[in-house]
């Protein structure tokens, strides 16, 4: 996109659109260079696009005034005129106006064909595309061929520091037509050179009898021997030879060549994260409080905590991301319209309506598991019964106003019965049983505490509520009614699992520290949510690992900001079919549990595994953002583990000088585990840096229970979390379970 002025075309628009998508197809075009023909409007204050847009940094398109900017324009402009393109990560969307609504067709039908060719392509056409990239990055007079000063260029470029006789040598050797430049077949056969995989050849020629292919046989003796695979091996090796070889005289006789096995291990199947996982794989039967939920804190904010812009954006990004936890501050707005902001801030204001038709729409798009909006009420009475009509008016049949059945419960419902509902989280005027038909068949007795003062403690707090608290509103609460937290003693007393206590960050560390068990113990039953120190005003985050170790449920995180704590975030909840919801360990889910995060010996367990990581070499690895032109990288690789206190630990490799390319590490480290079952892997590339703090490259961070064992690639993601292809790591791991108990 280049330009923000006024570019409305005439004539055959759609001939247009096809040509771009041509030119783009058959690598004549940068991807996402075309010229725009629509009036473009800057979102919010952001500056316009300096450089081409990438397609493959498009996530989506959105047509009519589904962004603030666009809705402040809708009485000047149509929505049939108006579309959003929204990028992957934390950068701003583009809002585009066009000149006429067949124009704005034009454009989103012509840019999602783009997206789903982008996102669509297999292994060997991103890596083809890829290539084009480089070569017309590198193709300075755009004549279509490359010579020798223009390779020295490319080089520097793509992260490789080479000797100048030896780049030469690879640029002759590719010059078959001794033209003295390479173009088409020839700048291909100069990058196949470039990026020679030795590590991996040597591994196939290990299994390969005639070092030019793989049989079958010989395919699945290394997928048993080193990728650990058990079950159906034979079917596997024949769709891998299937998905993988290039060569349709290999695959007819199932057969893989030297590059259909490099495919394979640069494939989702030769990842490090386990491909069954990524699909729905656990049980979604058992209570609410049995899982992990992503929780996000202040929603609504996509910058600080004090002057930052409140947007409905933060929602949708939110909700996108499989977030099932959302939080809306609600205060008074004007011509009694409830608006949601950070109150006695300086942050920006929307209306809660906005807030609640988007929930209404985005909720269940990434998930169909139940979305929990955590209501910071303000309002005046007259406001807050607004706030209860827009709810039932705009979610209708989603938003949950009873018991799955009617009937006190004596337990939290599952993920599975609570499929497509919003649950409300808020203040409730007295108790649940009060509005329903009587107790369960298995409703907790009365104790004699609950007499007495007690009881008049009770009533005082009902006649309190009742003169601060709307009926409508208070109605529209559940299975989440927010109580303060006195003590795990009265909680367990009052034995009411529809209950939910709010903790700070530093409230829940001590909590952690003076009565681990206990705090386990109780998430057994009951929802905990976790939010960020008040002094967080920057948004920061606090490390949610600490939380999840005592099984605390709802552990907010401001998602606008990008940092470890958030790569810990993604990396738990990308499993699971990205639902929002990852099932606890089976002793965080017994009530009886003698588990305590800071004694590790309190878990009955067989002993510490052992995880021991080869990391092999890198490949393709992105320079650091703003670093001075032609700054070539000196990468580490450091793996931090994250769980309980006794397994928290890290190590790294040395660096390797002045190349991002193809750098070896050849370095073994290892790990012991004592709670595998709580752990998080991170694994982050670094620059060193001996004067100042270490520069960020990449990382991938996943639940230990996800790893794959044998010869891996890591492709890794940007700090933003978003993937930076073909940017990987390739490693070897192995996972050592401790010997069992010997049999009489």
């Amino acid at each position: 996109m280049d330009g923000w002025t006024d570019r409305s075309t005439s004539g055959c628009v759609d001939s247009w659109m096809a040509e771009q998508k041509k030119r783009w197809l058959e690598g004549q075009m940068p991807v996402g260079s075309a010229p725009c023909p629509a009036v473009l409007v800057p979102h919010r204050q952001t500056s316009p696009p300096s450089a081409p847009v990438s397609i493959s940094d498009v996530e989506t398109v959105r047509e009519g005034h589904q962004s603030e900017v666009l809705q402040s324009l809708a009485e000047e402009f149509p929505p049939e005129r108006c579309f959003t393109i929204v990028f992957y990560g934390r950068r701003g969307n583009l809002d585009l106006i066009a000149g006429t609504e067949e124009e704005a067709q034009c454009w989103v039908q012509g840019l999602r064909q783009l997206i789903e060719v982008a996102t669509s392509m297999d292994q060997r056409e991103r890596i083809d595309q890829w290539i084009r990239d480089w070569f017309q990055k590198a193709d300075k007079n755009k004549d279509g061929r490359m010579n020798f000063k223009e390779v020295q260029r490319l080089l520097k470029m793509m992260n490789v520091d080479m000797n100048e006789d030896h780049a030469l040598r690879l640029f002759q050797a590719a010059d078959k037509s001794e033209s003295g430049t390479l173009e088409g077949e020839e700048f291909v056969l100069f990058y196949k050179a470039l990026t020679e995989r030795k590590e991996v050849q040597s591994l196939f020629q290990e299994f390969s009898e005639d070092g030019k292919k793989l049989t079958l046989l010989e395919l699945v003796d290394f997928l048993r021997q080193e990728q650990l695979e058990e079950e159906g091996t034979e079917e596997l090796a024949m769709e891998l030879i299937d998905k993988y070889e290039p060569s349709e005289t290999a695959r007819a006789r199932h057969a893989l060549s030297a590059d259909g096995f490099l495919m394979y291990l640069c494939s989702p199947e030769g990842s490090i994260f386990n491909s069954q996982h990524r699909a729905l794989w656990q049980d979604m039967t058992q209570p609410l409080c049995h899982y992990f939920i992503s929780s996000s804190h202040n929603t609504y904010l996509i910058e600080d905590q004090i002057r930052g812009q409140s947007s409905i954006e933060g929602y949708i990004r939110a909700l996108k991301r499989g977030c099932r936890c959302l939080e809306v501050d609600c205060w008074d707005g004007p011509n009694g319209e409830p608006i949601v902001y950070h109150g006695h801030t300086f942050t920006s204001k929307i209306p809660f309506r906005e807030v609640v038709s988007t929930l209404g729409k985005y909720a269940f798009q990434a998930s169909d598991f139940p979305v929990i909006l955590s209501l910071e009420n303000h309002c005046s009475m007259e406001q807050q019964e607004v706030l209860a009509q827009q709810l039932k008016d705009i979610l209708g049949e989603h938003l949950l106003t009873t018991t799955t059945d009617g009937r006190v419960p004596t337990q939290l419902p599952s993920p599975e019965e609570l499929k497509h509902k919003i649950l409300l989280k808020g203040k409730k005027i007295g108790r649940l049983e009060d509005t329903l038909d009587g107790p369960g068949d298995e409703a907790p007795d009365v104790s004699d505490d609950d007499n007495g003062a007690e009881a008049e403690e009770e009533k005082r707090r009902m006649k309190k509520d009742r003169e601060s608290l709307a009926q409508a509103l208070s109605d529209c609460v559940v299975y989440c009614k927010n109580v303060s937290f006195r003590g795990f003693q009265e909680a367990r007393n009052h034995s009411r699992p529809s209950e939910i206590s709010s903790l700070s960050e530093a409230k829940a560390r001590k909590l952690i520290r003076d009565a681990g068990n206990e705090f386990v113990r109780h998430n057994t039953w009951q929802l905990t949510r976790i939010y960020p120190s008040g002094m967080r005003t920057d948004s920061s985050n606090y490390s949610p690992q600490e939380m999840w170790n005592a099984g605390c449920q709802i552990v907010a995180l401001n998602f606008q900001t990008a940092g470890m704590e958030m790569d810990l975030c993604d990396g738990l909840f990308s499993q699971n079919g990205h639902c929002g919801y990852v099932l606890k360990p089976s002793f965080m889910r017994d009530e009886g549990t003698l588990f305590n995060p800071s004694d590790p010996s309190t878990w009955q367990g067989p002993g510490p595994v052992t995880l021991t990581i080869q990391v092999i070499s890198g490949q393709q690895l992105p320079k650091v953002a703003n670093s001075k032109d032609g700054a070539i990288i000196d990468p580490l690789v450091r793996v931090e583990i994250h769980g309980v206190p006794a397994d928290q630990a890290h190590q790294e490799t040395k660096y390797i000088e002045n190349n991002g390319f193809n750098p070896h590490w050849d370095e073994t480290l290892q790990f012991q585990l004592q709670v595998p079952q709580l752990a998080l892997v991170r694994f982050v590339v670094e620059d060193y840096d001996k004067t100042s703090r270490n520069d960020f490259v990449g990382q991938f961070t996943l639940a230990f229970a996800n790893i794959k064992p044998g010869y891996r690639h890591i492709h890794l993601l940007s700090k933003d979390g978003t993937s930076i292809p073909p940017s990987s790591l390739f490693v070897h791991i192995r996972i050592t379970e401790p010997p069992g108990p010997e049999q009489d």
